[in-house]
């Protein structure tokens, strides 16, 4: 039997609502509805979602007006306790009956292995969804990702921001239940001036076109935000120029208006006299305004603001933008001019009074601690250290200049530029601008030397100090920027091909930072906190963070028919615990081109197999391997391939040649085969069991100098 559907609509109305979350609330809302949707089992078709500043919505095509008929079958008593002798039903029969709602005579008998029972089989007619949907809602509501939610006015009910109208349309019909203590109907609202008075929405599939006609309001968020980037793209070319348009800046300011308008303005050119990333900063961070570069390259003496309101008087709009732009930058200018009269060495001793981490100490402790490793990652790559002490040095001097203090964003950047402006070297300056690199996500590495090794210093210092402490990231909570900083080093070291040891680093880093931590908690007269495993901690998240670069595609090893990298390839390298992740690297890609090798299944069997033996005779004596006691020819031939292999393996093992030494263990196929074959290993005789373990053990020895092979599936 077919079942009634129609199109359903639910618009959640509110005030402003957090621009750089809105996108997120938004597609988390249709998340949750579709869970809710699918867990309740309501059929329906395709989810459309939209996002204002002040509202969510989410539309659902052709959903079902009720679940499914779900049949149900119970079981009730035996048959020989629900009648008596004369054939009549008994209390059970007659209680089981009324439980199903049914006559005694409407049940039926199944005969199973443990007798003959009662059955009661029929169809449960399913649940509304009118019924369904408010509750779906509220856990759609109820999960989506809001730090911190609000009460207002008298009502109990927590949300992002006060609540002011709730839409619920299925087909036609309103459904008028509460969600957010807020009765749902027809009624929506528009744009706040274009569109003050409220606006009835005739059926689910009128919502966007009677908001777009009547309400001056572009609901769907990615249909606003192409006209964002049209327009912004249109002006600019009106000056001659090319906007700037960062992706971020896009979706915030997409998430700021509901009909927007691109307008030009400008500012004096003296401004232009700044640094290139203070004018952006100035610009992009306080007022959502667009940049404008010329076809040199060079900034325009122009910004480009979208306003949310179609003006009858734009130049007004403009000019309003102007006089608020002009302090700003002035202010900018003012910091520019203000830092340049000290140099960054004579802040050097002021790092001192500025506390990084109560716990770990000052900036100036940060800077030394990034020096000392700096000069170690020097060392061991056999570069020099001068320049590179210097930077470290200076690195985090930035951070008290009125510039930085203004706009956090630019620390580096504006080390850089003051660097360069005091006369520092030009190595120098570029490091204090590259050791913060990569910022984010697909972002460039550092170019020189220095700043590759000062962004390696600083890097392993952040997250040697905050384990040391203690305080770790979970889930979404990572207020150092622990997970960043991990994902930058292994890129760094990774990509541009650094042989460190990297457990050795982490090593020296947990005990500077331990160091520094027992100063101060001794000064304070408090016990320092004990973090015995912070050098393993450290290890383990940073070869986290390189596990999901590998499964996600953003670090390649496999090619030319090899085997993708999956997560039980990376687990049987990391067992083997590899001291740098150029080495885990190199591993990892022998053994994607090992497992394309026709040997490949057979031999990780057989490693399976070792190693299921070995773990179960622990507590067998270890033994050397006695030649004399291999009696069956198969281990005698086994052992004499395992010896004929290990001079060449363990040359190419101490070359990192992984990829030759695994396709010469290949060779030891027939013979691994032939010995399991023919040999049993816990034979009765205590010597020969003990010899045949440790051959087994010496065989274990030889693939695990490369990976765990036992760790993978086969």
């Amino acid at each position: 039997m077919s079942i009634e559907a129609h199109d359903f609509l639910v618009e959640v109305g509110s005030e402003e609502l957090p621009p750089k979350a809105l996108h997120t609330l938004e597609l988390a809302f249709a998340s949750g509805i579709a869970a809710g949707l699918n867990k309740a089992g309501l059929r329906h078709g395709a989810l459309h979602s939209f996002a204002t500043p002040r509202r969510l919505a989410v539309r659902i095509g052709r959903l079902a007006a009720r679940q499914d008929e779900q049949r149900i079958e119970r079981r009730g008593p035996p048959v020989a306790v629900a009648f008596d002798a004369a054939g009549q039903p008994t209390r059970a029969a007659l209680a089981f009956a009324a439980s199903c709602g049914v006559e005694v005579q409407h049940l039926q008998r199944n005969t199973e292995a443990r007798g003959e029972f009662l059955y009661y089989i029929g169809l449960k007619a399913g649940v509304t969804a009118r019924e369904l949907l408010p509750g779906i809602i509220q856990d759609a509501l109820d999960a989506l990702p809001i730090p911190r939610r609000m009460r207002w006015g008298a009502g109990t009910t927590l949300f992002v921001r006060p609540v002011h109208w709730v839409v619920m349309l299925y087909g036609r019909e309103v459904l008028t239940a509460k969600v957010l203590e807020t009765t749902a109907g027809n009624l929506t609202w528009g744009h706040r001036f274009h569109a003050p008075k409220s606006l009835r929405i005739a059926s689910p599939g009128a919502y966007e076109r009677t908001l777009a006609t009547r309400g001056f309001v572009i609901a769907d968020f990615m249909k606003r935000r192409a006209r964002v980037r049209e327009q912004v793209d249109a002006v600019a070319a009106s000056l001659d120029g090319r906007a700037l348009i960062r992706d971020a800046l896009l979706d915030e300011v997409t998430a700021l208006v509901e009909w927007p308008v691109a307008l030009a303005g400008r500012f004096e050119p003296r401004f232009l006299q700044l640094p290139r990333e203070v004018l952006i900063s100035t610009l992009e961070a306080h007022q959502r305004y667009f940049p404008v570069e010329g076809a040199a390259g060079t900034l325009l003496p122009c910004f480009i603001a979208v306003a949310n309101i179609e003006s009858r008087e734009p130049q007004r709009v403009i000019e309003g933008n102007e006089r608020v732009i002009h302090p700003r930058l002035a202010d900018a200018a003012f910091f520019w001019d203000q830092d340049r009269k000290s140099t960054l060495a004579s802040r050097i001793e002021a790092l001192d009074a500025v506390i990084f981490e109560a716990r770990l100490g000052s900036l100036g402790d940060r800077a030394r601690r990034v020096r000392a490793l700096a000069v170690a990652i020097a060392t061991a790559l056999g570069a020099p250290a001068p320049l590179l002490e210097r930077a470290a040095l200076l690195c985090k001097c930035d951070l008290l200049t009125t510039m930085v203090g203004e706009f956090p964003e630019l620390q580096g950047v504006m080390g850089s530029y003051y660097a360069a402006a005091d006369g520092e070297d030009r190595e120098v300056a570029a490091a204090l601008r590259e050791h913060y690199l990569p910022r984010a996500a697909g972002d460039a590495l550092p170019l020189t030397g220095i700043g590759t090794m000062l962004a390696v210093a600083d890097k392993l210092d952040t997250l040697a100090g905050i384990f040391t402490i203690g305080v770790k990231p979970s889930g979404t909570k990572d207020p150092f920027g622990l997970r960043r900083a991990a994902i930058g080093l292994v890129r760094i070291l990774i990509e541009k091909r650094l042989e460190l040891d990297l457990t050795g680093l982490i090593e020296q880093a947990v005990r500077l930072a331990q160091a520094d931590v027992e100063r101060i908690a001794i000064a304070s007269g408090k016990p320092a906190p004990t973090t015995p495993a912070a050098a393993a901690e450290v290890y383990d998240y940073v070869f986290e963070r390189l596990r999901a670069q590998y499964l996600e595609g953003d670090l390649n090893v496999y090619r030319d028919g090899a085997t993708p990298v999956s997560t039980e390839m990376f687990e049987a390298v990391l067992a083997m615990r590899p001291r740098s992740p150029l080495d885990f690297d190199a591993r990892l890609a022998a053994l994607s081109r090992f497992l394309a090798l026709p040997e490949a299944q057979s031999l990780t069997a057989a490693n399976k197999r070792v190693a299921n033996i070995l773990k179960k005779s622990l507590d067998a004596a270890r033994v050397a391997i006695d030649p004399a006691l291999l009696v069956v020819p198969a281990e005698r031939h086994l052992y004499a391939a395992m010896r004929a292999l290990g001079t060449t393996v363990a040359t190419a093992l101490a070359r990192r040649d992984y990829a030759s030494a695994l396709t010469e263990l290949a060779g030891l196929r027939p013979a691994i085969d032939g010995f399991f074959d023919a040999v049993m290993v816990m034979d009765p005789d205590p010597a020969l069991r003990a010899n045949r373990l440790a051959l087994l053990r010496e065989m274990q020895a030889l693939f695990t100098g490369v990976a765990d092979l036992a760790r993978l599936p086969g």
